[in-house]
Order: C-alpha cells, then sequence, then structure tokens
C-alpha cells in the first residue's frame, strides 16, 4: 500500500497514527493548514508557557519555599508543562519542513512530549485530590498533606508517567516516505491496528476519563463542604473550583473527541478522502488548542492565590524595576519582608486548603 504522510507537526504523535496503514489521500489541504496554522501558534505556546512556568517554579523555590504538599504539586506540574513545552520548537519547524533532527531525537522528543502530556494530567489529578483531602477531610489532611508525602507521591508519579510514555518512545522513528523524512510511530505489521487502538484509548481513558470521574466526584464533594459556610473566601473556593474543572475539560475534551474518532474512523464512518481530511484538521486544530493549557495552567492552579500575586509583585519591582530606579531596592526589600512576615503556617495552609 501507498505511504500517506503529512506536514501536521506531531498530532500523530498523541493519537499513535502509522502512516504505512493509511488510506493514500492526497491530503494537501491538511498540509496547508498545519504549515500555516501550527508554526505561529506553537511559537505562542513555548513563549508564554516557558516564561509563566518559569516563573512558577521560581515564586515556589524562591519565596514559597516548598513549605507544603500542594507546593510541590505545583511545582511539579510546572516542570510537565516545562517538558511539554520544550519539544514544541521541534514539531514547529516539522510542521513546514522534513524531520531533520535524526532518529535519537525523533525518540527522545516523543518520548518528552509524552512524558509532559502524562505527568501534568497526573498531577493536576494530585492537584484535586490534595484539595479534596484539605477541605473535606481536614482533620486526616493535617496528617496526610506533608512535604513528605508530596515527594513520595511525586516520585511515583513521574514513574507512572514514564511507564506511560515508554511505548511512544519505542516505537517512533525515522523514514524516508515520498521523498521525505518523517518521525511518526511505526507498529509491527502483524499487531499494528491494536496498538494503534489501545494507544489511543490509554490517552482517552488517562487524559480524559480517570480526571473526569475523579473531579466530578472530589469537585462535588467540595462543594458540599464548602457551602455549608457562608464565608467570603470560601465562597471564591467555590467559583475557582469550576474555572479549574471548566478550564480543563475545555482545552483537553476536543482533543480526545477527535483522536478517538481518528483512530477508530474506519469502524465508525464509510470512510472518504473527504472524511478522513476533515479528522485531520480537526486533530490539528485540538490538539493546538489542548497545548494552550500549559499556559492557562500557572494562572489557574498558581497566580489565583493571593500570597502567589504578592510574591510575584515583589518579585517585579525588585528585579524588573530595580533596573529602572537604583534608589528602589530598599523598598522592595522591605516589600517583601511585609509579605514574608505575614506568611504564618495557619495562613498558608487557608491559602493553599481554598486554593486561593
Amino acid at each position: 500500500m501507498e505511504n500517506h504522510t503529512t506536514d501536521s507537526g506531531n498530532w500523530e504523535l498523541t493519537t499513535g497514527y502509522d502512516y504505512g496503514y493509511s488510506t493514500p489521500c492526497a491530503g494537501i489541504e491538511e498540509k496547508h493548514l498545519a504549515a500555516k496554522l501550527l508554526p505561529p501558534l506553537y511559537s505562542l505556546v513555548v513563549i508564554f508557557g516557558f516564561v509563566g512556568n518559569m516563573l512558577v517554579v521560581l515564586i515556589l523555590v524562591k519565596y514559597k519555599r516548598l513549605r507544603s504538599m500542594t507546593d510541590i504539586y505545583l511545582l511539579n506540574l510546572a516542570i510537565s508543562d516545562l517538558l511539554f513545552v520544550f519539544s514544541l520548537p521541534f514539531w514547529a519547524y516539522y510542521a513546514v519542513h522534513d524531520w531533520i533532527f535524526g532518529e535519537a531525537l525523533c525518540r527522545i522528543l516523543s518520548g518528552v512530549y509524552l512524558l509532559g502530556f502524562y505527568s501534568g494530567i497526573f498531577f493536576i489529578i494530585l492537584l484535586t485530590l490534595d484539595r479534596y483531602l484539605a477541605i473535606v477531610h481536614a482533620v486526616f489532611a493535617l496528617k496526610a498533606r506533608t512535604v513528605t508525602y508530596g515527594i513520595l507521591t511525586s516520585v511515583v508519579t513521574w514513574a507512572v508517567a514514564v511507564f506511560a510514555s515508554v511505548p511512544g518512545m519505542v516505537f517512533h522513528k525515522t523514514q524516508k516516505e515520498n521523498a521525505r523524512y518523517t518521525c511518526s510511530p511505526h507498529y509491527p505489521s502483524d499487531t499494528a491496528i491494536n496498538w494503534k487502538y489501545s494507544y489511543t484509548l490509554k490517552m482517552n481513558i488517562l487524559g480524559l476519563i480517570v480526571p473526569m470521574v475523579i473531579m466530578i466526584f472530589s469537585y462535588s464533594q467540595i462543594l458540599k463542604t464548602l457551602l455549608r459556610c457562608k464565608n467570603e473566601k470560601k465562597q471564591k473556593a467555590v467559583r475557582l473550583i469550576f474555572v479549574i474543572m471548566i478550564f480543563y475539560f475545555i482545552f483537553w475534551t476536543p482533543f480526545h473527541i477527535s483522536s478517538f474518532l481518528h483512530t477508530f474512523q474506519h469502524v465508525l464512518f464509510a470512510l472518504t478522502c473527504e472524511i478522513e481530511g476533515q479528522l485531520h484538521k480537526a486533530i490539528q486544530v485540538t490538539e493546538t488548542l489542548s497545548m494552550i493549557h500549559c499556559c492557562i495552567n500557572p494562572v489557574i492552579y498558581a497566580f489565583v492565590g493571593e500570597k502567589f500575586r504578592k510574591y510575584t509583585h515583589v518579585f517585579f519591582r525588585k528585579h524588573v524595576a530595580a533596573h529602572l530606579c537604583r534608589k528602589c531596592p530598599a523598598l522592595y526589600h522591605e516589600k517583601l519582608e511585609r509579605v514574608t512576615s505575614t506568611f504564618t503556617s495557619s495562613t498558608a495552609e487557608h491559602d493553599i486548603s481554598t486554593g486561593l
């Protein structure tokens, strides 16, 4: 069968799509869409994702000093997003040109991309469970939500994410197809369709179904607990919880649905080149939309916190504005001391437990 390739960047990475077993459609329109759409969008995601998540890492390490389990999870979530962002410049180049980076980087970057993808989802789940314990089981949380347990669960989470990413890295390789070099998954010919189906189902289950079940259960219990208390800050926490849940599903659900439809297109549709082209476009657009979520994470998980906003303000005043005003450093130091002095263990736990 004639090989069919596309210039869509890395959507085949997350769908587990193997070009060697596809219908030989031209896909010219999809290639042009990818070449125009993906590089600028990937570039914006790289810039904002890198700056935002690096700022989260800096604030957590330098100012908050990783005092709680929540801080540990936020740090790991930022690292996950940075891993995800790290691979995007290569896929942005690949969206327009051949794969020129060799087979080693093809495998490594595929693994890094998937590691960032899975670990990010897992740490969002851990943050959800962390909030659930802090609000619904407050007494038990005093013993369970420690930095030590946060580090241990983070290590286990990274191990699970690595395990989930291994197949994508193992099966990715470079190959010359239709006069160009590609970086894509190539499964054993006798079991290719089974690998393709299991790959997508694993992504849908771990990336959508499991988080949805955990979030719906946890947040429903959290809301019941918070709504019993007529407290202004806790009412804000109710709104925050809705924002966290809605943003996650807005950015990720379309991609998971598109990847499912694309993978099982031969089963679900009377396949034509027109339908295949529409599914290709859907994957390109929804995957790019999902990537934007790594730029949103610093906002919805960190910067909505009152202390986080103060530390960020202090950082910019001290390290950015200081270059413009040499007489101001003393003022910045005083501002930082005021913020730090008011950060007691009790207020820290309150901010963490409510998400403010």
